[in-house]
C-alpha cells in the first residue's frame, strides 16, 4: 500500500495515529537540526518532520530530496507545535520514521507554486508541471463539479445522455470546419462537428425527447480568450416543447448550478430582453447588465447646429460616465485614442462635461449653446459630474456597437465589473437572418435549422427583402456578465418549411439535397415539435471561477495560435501517411 491516507486529510482528530503518505516534495528545509518538508499531493500538504535525533540514513536521505521528488513516507501524526491556520492540516505534522525515494525530479523551469515565476509560454510547454500549481487544480476541480451537477440535474429532467459521432459530413455555413481525410475512401474527408446540431435533431425524431451529451465540438476558427479550437458544449434537445419550456427548464439547471457550486442565488424568473433593446441600450447582443451607462440616441436633438460631423449622421448614440467631468483633457485624449484603434474603430470621440454648477463644458463648444448642450444631457440622463461621450456614423448597428464596446472599457475602469456580481438574463427575438450586402444574400444570424416564430411566418414567405428583415427567430440566449454562455431555439421540424429556409438563404434544391437530404428526408417521418440549446461549457466554469479565459480550465488547452506546444501540435506527418491517405502537398507559399 502506497499511502493509508491523502496529503489533505489528516486533522488533529487523528493524533497517535500511524500513517504512510505519498505525493511531490514542495520544499525541505533545516532548521537547527531538524528537517522539514511539506509533501503535496492533488488534496493537499502536509508537513513532515525529521527530527535531528533520528537516524543517520533517515537524516541523510531527507536532506538529499529535492524539489517535486515523488516518496513515499511512514511516521506518527503529531500535534504541531507552531500551528498553521491557513492550512486545512495546519494542527498536525507527521514524525517521520521511514522515507523511500519512489522518483527523483530534476529541478522544474518554474516554482509550483501558487503565485508561480513561470511565464505563460514556458508553463504551456511543460502542461503537466503547471497542473501541480493549486490555481489550475481548483480550476479542474471547479469543471468537475459544474459537469456533476449539470449530469445530476438533466438526469432528475429525464435527459438521456447519448453520445453522437465525431467523424460527419462537412457543411461549411458557419465556421471553418476541421477536415480528416479517410484512407478507405480516397480523395473524400470527414469533418469534426462544431456542434451536433442536426444528430440531435435527429434524436428527436428517433423518438428520444430528452437528450443531452456534454460534447467535444470543434471550429477551425481564429483565437482569443474565450475561444479555443476545441471546446465543449453542455448540448441538449427536447421534443414537443415550446420556447418557455426550454427557458424555464435551463433556467432551472443554471439556477441548479449557481446554488450548489457557488452558493448563489439568482432572480426567479430571470429578466428577459429582446435582441433589439440589447443593441440599442448596449451595443451589444450579450450585455453586461450589472451596471447602467446605456446607450441613448441623441440623433434628433444634436442635428442641426452647423456641426458637419453630426449633421451627416445617420445615427448619433452617447452614453454618460459618472465621475468623467473630473477628466483631465490628456485622460479624455488617452480615451478617444483608445477608441480610434481597430478593434474599436470608431475615427473621433466627442465629449461633454456636465460640470456640478449645471454649466457644460465640451469639444464642440463652437457650434453648441449651453442651451443645446443642455438638451443633449437631458436627452441622455446625465447628472452632474458626469461627463457625455458621443459617437456618430451611416450604420446604427455599428455606432452602437462601438459605443457598446466603450461602456464596458470605462465600466471595467470604474470597478462596475466586479466578477464576484452575477447579472444573468435571457436574449429573445434575434432577427432570423442576416443581409450581406458584398455577397448580396442572406445568412441565418444561428443556423439555418432555426424556426421563425410562427407569427411572422406571413414575412418569412415574402419576397421582399424588407419583410424578410422583420422576421424573428423562434431563438434564445442565456446571457453572463457581458458574455453568451448558452443559446438555442425552437427548430424547423417541417421539410417544406426547412426547404423554405435553404431557398431564403440561396441553397438551391441540388446543395440542399447534397449537404442536409439526411436530415429533410428524416422530416418527413413524422418529426415531433422540438428544440433546444448548448451552453459553452469552458465559459461557464471560467466564469464560475471568476477569469475571463477559459484556458486554465482546460486541462490541455491550445495557444493563442491554435498550437499545443507542449507535445508540439500540429505538426507535420511522413510521406507514407501521405501516400497512404493519397494527399500531395503544395509547396509552401504556393497556391
Amino acid at each position: 500500500m502506497y499511502r493509508t491516507h491523502t496529503c489533505g486529510e489528516l486533522r488533529i482528530e487523528n493524533k497517535g495515529q500511524q500513517v504512510t503518505l505519498a505525493g511531490w516534495v514542495q520544499k525541505a528545509r533545516k532548521l537547527g537540526g531538524m528537517t522539514f518538508i511539506d509533501l503535496r499531493d492533488r488534496y493537499g500538504i502536509t508537513q513532515l518532520v525529521v527530527e535531528a535525533d533520528a537516524p543517520a540514513a533517515l537524516v541523510e536521505t531527507a536532506t538529499s530530496l529535492g524539489r517535486e521528488f515523488v516518496i513515499q513516507v511512514k511516521g506518527e501524526v503529531l500535534e504541531r507545535q507552531s500551528k498553521n491556520p491557513k492550512m486545512p492540516t495546519g494542527d498536525i505534522e507527521i514524525k517521520v520514521a521511514e522515507i523511500n525515494i519512489l522518483n527523483k525530479s530534476v529541478t522544474p523551469p518554474f516554482t509550483i507554486e501558487e503565485d508561480t515565476d513561470g511565464g505563460e509560454d514556458i508553463r504551456a510547454k511543460y502542461r503537466y508541471l503547471d497542473l501541480r500549481r493549486p490555481p489550475l487544480k481548483r480550476a479542474l476541480e471547479l469543471r468537475h463539479r459544474v459537469a456533476h451537477e449539470v449530469r445530476n440535474y438533466l438526469d432528475s429532467k429525464g435527459f438521456m445522455e447519448i453520445e453522437t459521432p465525431y467523424l460527419i459530413k462537412s457543411t461549411p455555413e458557419g465556421a471553418r470546419d476541421f477536415v480528416v481525410p479517410s484512407r478507405m475512401n480516397p480523395g473524400q474527408f470527414y469533418a469534426l462537428p462544431q456542434s451536433p446540431q442536426t444528430f440531435k435533431q435527429l434524436l428527436m425524431v428517433a423518438g428520444y425527447d430528452r437528450y443531452f451529451q456534454i460534447v467535444r465540438c470543434f471550429r477551425d476558427e481564429d483565437l482569443r480568450a474565450d475561444r479555443q479550437p476545441e471546446f465543449t458544449q453542455i448540448d441538449c434537445e427536447m421534443s414537443f416543447v415550446e420556447q418557455e419550456d426550454v427557458l424555464n427548464t435551463f433556467e432551472g439547471m443554471m439556477r441548479t448550478l449557481f446554488k450548489k457550486v457557488l452558493n448563489v442565488e439568482i432572480p426567479s424568473p430571470l429578466p428577459r430582453m429582446s435582441w433589439y433593446d440589447a443593441m440599442d441600450n448596449y451595443g451589444s447582443d450579450k450585455p453586461d447588465v450589472r451596471f447602467g451607462m446605456t446607450i441613448h440616441e441623441i440623433t434628433s436633438v444634436a442635428k442641426g447646429k452647423g456641426f458637419g460631423v453630426l449633421d451627416g449622421a445617420a445615427y448619433i448614440g452617447a452614453i454618460s460616465v459618472p465621475g468623467g467631468a473630473d477628466y483631465t483633457r490628456k485622460e479624455i485624449d488617452a480615451i478617444t485614442e483608445w477608441v480610434k484603434r481597430p478593434q474599436v474603430g470608431a475615427k473621433g470621440l466627442i465629449y461633454i462635461k456636465v460640470n456640478a454648477d449645471g454649466t457644460f463644458k465640451s469639444s464642440i463648444d463652437k457650434f453648441y449653446s449651453q442651451e443645446d448642450l443642455s438638451k443633449i444631457a437631458e436627452a441622455v440622463e446625465a447628472k452632474p459630474g458626469e461627463i457625455i461621450f458621443v459617437m456618430s456614423g451611416e450604420a446604427k448597428r455599428k455606432v452602437q456597437t462601438m459605443l457598446g464596446v466603450l461602456r464596458l472599457e470605462l465600466g471595467g475602469r470604474l470597478g462596475y465589473r466586479d466578477p464576484k456580481v452575477f447579472a444573468p438574463l435571457w436574449i429573445v427575438d434575434f432577427p432570423l437572418l442576416e443581409w450581406d450586402d458584398e455577397t448580396q444574400r442572406f445568412y441565418a444570424m444561428h443556423h439555418p435549422f432555426t424556426a421563425p416564430k410562427p407569427e411572422h411566418e406571413k414575412w418569412f414567405y415574402s419576397d421582399k427583402k424588407e419583410d424578410l428583415e422583420r422576421v424573428c427567430a423562434n431563438a434564445y440566449d442565456f446571457v453572463l456578465n457581458g458574455n453568451e454562455l448558452g443559446g438555442g431555439s425552437i427548430r424547423i421540424h417541417n421539410a417544406d418549411v426547412q426547404k423554405r429556409m435553404f431557398e431564403v438563404l440561396g441553397i438551391g434544391a441540388e446543395e440542399a439535397e447534397y449537404k442536409f437530404g439526411f436530415i429533410i428526408n428524416a422530416f418527413k417521418f413524422g418529426a415531433p415539435p422540438h428544440g433546444g440549446l448548448a451552453f459553452g461549457f469552458d465559459r461557464v466554469c471560467a466564469l464560475f471561477g471568476g477569469s475571463d479565459s477559459i484556458r486554465d480550465y482546460i486541462a490541455f488547452p491550445k495557444n493563442n495560435q491554435g498550437r499545443d506546444v507542449m507535445i508540439d501540435s500540429p505538426s507535420e506527418i511522413d510521406q507514407i501517411q501521405l501516400d497512404e491517405l493519397q494527399i500531395a502537398l503544395s509547396p509552401k507559399g504556393q497556391d
